[in-house]
């Protein structure tokens, strides 16, 4: 895979930071950045998916009510543990 060169500006402690973390796993700072530039964009690609499918699923017009949510939460560790609730508010 090709490379290209990438400058930037960090604050000196967070630097003195990733260089000790580079120390202690044997990489090289840039390598230990890239992984945590690459990690950064994964979440919020991920996040932005989760989001869109949130936003489909509201947009059913199905939801589960607060108080059917806070009866659930209380019986969970119990021996009257409810199963999840089901959507019991509709929006139309």
């Amino acid at each position: 895979m090709a490379t290209e060169r990438l400058s930037l500006r960090i604050d000196a402690s967070l630097k003195k930071s990733l260089e000790q973390e580079a120390k202690r796993e044997d990489r090289s700072a840039s390598y230990l950045a890239v992984k945590a530039i690459e990690a950064m964009l994964r979440n919020r690609v991920e996040k932005r998916a989760a989001i869109r499918a949130a936003l489909a699923e509201a947009g059913k017009g199905a939801f589960i009510s607060q108080e059917a949510m806070d009866s659930w939460v209380a019986s969970w560790d119990s021996d009257a543990e409810l199963p999840p609730p089901e959507p019991d508010v509709r929006i139309r």
